[in-house]
């Protein structure tokens, strides 16, 4: 590897890690701030961090190298996300921020969903938490994986060094600075994705160029890429724009949402977050599209198409910008390893330590307690990694519905509809994440497909949780007043913002 590459990288990781040594001087003090910032983030930050650490490393290896390989048909995923992404923003965003305040100041969410349904069972936290802890470890040890093979396949390094390093790195910010690191650190690493995917295809498309000479070249070598409904059925679009329903119901994205300082930020927020991933977006469709046309071009050889970002980043700049650009790799992976885990460690210290073991813990018990979290769900993803077969892109569709499933009609229906409780809560729940299961795990085909492959689980998990929410809750008694209360009071805040 070039000194100047080593030496870009070396500076990444040091910033990151001084980032995580500011926001431990920051936000340590108490759980909430050690959870949430203190909900005083600023709207560039909330939506930055929401955007990295929605987006992975899918955006600069998986979209381009779907591009490339399939062509333009492979755009209706990203219409899809943006879709969805815009949504969560306008009818999610501003009412969740509201109410998990007045839901006695909710810090994850299993705690909003106890306290927006006064469940003094403690079913709802207690399942929500599980669904979390779960989801998030596996989805966690998928983000080590692709670190390890990131050093692996790019840097020559050995796989367990690169995931060892990966996952070093993330542990030291997030455990030092809790939420406020994250989140700043997800900004830093938003900006350095951006630019990144605006950067390559610029100087890939002058190459090459210009624009007409690409669009002769795939014309040439296939026709079909040109086509955005090639190769793909009335359900596979479905299947594909689907995605975008997944947004109401990751909790390490919404979690953004209970964070930022105002309601009244939110519409610059939308519109930086928004900016963000359409040119993001647009940058990693037209890194694999120009990619298509360069190789041809330069005579070379791409064995493995998700590479052609990495493969671009090396022939096109020098190695110190090179080390930047793959900077934005581990940032697009690390900005999503750090939500999950702060998630994750916030449902086991509050949701299950707090709640059943510990309830006269003091804040600074809690924060220890939650570093301590961050450390052992880390290492439990880390030796689930150890395994380098195990499936990245498949374990982060499955979690991704699951999660969509589970979480997005029941956060959504209880920010707009007074009369559903908590029974209807906990079966939308249980029928989200049960039925994604069943869909993709279960012995059912179609037309020799199986389920997941003919209709993205995503679309019947989400059909069959709002049903169940919305049937329970009409045979069940009507909430308390008091909750009902609850809820009118939420909405004549929002009126006022």
């Amino acid at each position: 590897m070039e000194t100047g590459t080593i030496l870009a990288l070396g500076i990444y990781f040091i910033a990151m890690l001084a980032i995580g040594l500011y926001a431990y001087r920051q936000s340590s003090s108490n759980l909430s701030e050690y959870m949430l910032g203190g909900r005083k983030l600023g709207p560039a930050v909330t939506a930055l961090s929401a955007g990295a650490s929605d987006m992975s490393g899918w955006l600069l290896m998986g979209l381009p190298g779907a591009l490339y390989l399939m062509g333009i048909s492979q755009v209706w995923m990203a219409v899809g996300l943006v879709i969805g992404a815009w949504l969560n923003y306008l009818l999610l965003a501003p009412r969740f921020r509201v109410f998990t305040e007045l839901a006695k100041d909710s810090i994850t969410l299993p705690d909003y969903l106890e306290n927006r349904f006064d469940d003094h069972t403690r079913m709802l936290r207690l399942i929500s938490a599980v669904v979390i802890v779960v989801f998030f470890t596996l989805y966690t040890a998928s983000g080590v994986v692709a670190g390890g093979k990131l050093f692996e396949s790019v840097f020559g390094m050995d796989y367990l060094f690169g995931l060892v390093l990966t996952a070093g790195v993330v542990i030291a910010y997030t455990l030092l600075g809790g939420f406020l690191a994250v989140s700043m650190t997800d900004f830093v690493q938003g900006i350095i994705m951006f630019l990144a995917l605006v950067l390559v295809p610029v100087v890939a498309l002058d190459v090459v160029g210009g624009v007409t000479p690409v669009i002769d070249i795939v014309a040439e070598l296939n026709p079909n890429h040109l086509d955005i409904f090639t190769g793909t059925s009335a359900l596979g679009i479905v299947s594909l724009m689907a995605w975008g329903l997944g947004y109401f119901g990751q909790p390490h994205i919404i979690v953004r949402f209970m964070a930022i300082r105002s309601v009244k930020d939110f519409p610059v927020a939308r519109r930086i977050g928004m900016s963000w991933m359409i040119v993001s977006l647009l940058g990693a469709v037209a890194t694999g599209f120009i990619g298509i046309a360069y190789i041809k071009q330069t005579g070379g050889e791409l064995k493995d198409p998700e590479t052609i970002f990495i493969v671009m980043s090396q022939a096109l700049f020098h190695p110190f910008i090179t080390g930047f650009l793959l900077a934005a790799l581990l940032a697009a992976v690390m900005s999503t390893i750090s939500s999950q885990l702060l998630v994750t460690s916030s449902a086991l210290v509050q949701d299950f330590y707090k709640t059943f073991f510990n309830k006269t813990a003091s804040d600074s018990h809690l924060v220890l307690m939650g570093r301590v979290s961050v450390f052992l769900v880390a290492l439990v993803a880390i030796l689930i990694a150890l395994d380098r077969s195990s499936s990245i892109l498949g374990l982060v569709s499955n979690a991704w519905a699951g999660f969509g499933a589970a979480f997005g009609p029941l956060v959504l229906i209880s920010l707009y509809w007074r009369r559903m409780n908590q029974w209807g809560a906990l079966a939308g729940m249980i029928a989200g994440a049960v039925t994604v299961l069943v869909w993709i795990y279960g012995p059912f085909t179609v037309n020799g497909q199986t389920m997941d492959q003919w209709l993205y689980a995503m679309v019947p998990g989400v059909v069959a949780s709002a049903l169940a929410i919305v049937i329970v809750s009409k045979l069940t008694a009507a909430p308390k007043v008091a909750i009902a209360g609850q809820f009118d009071q939420m909405c004549k805040l929002m009126k006022q913002a």
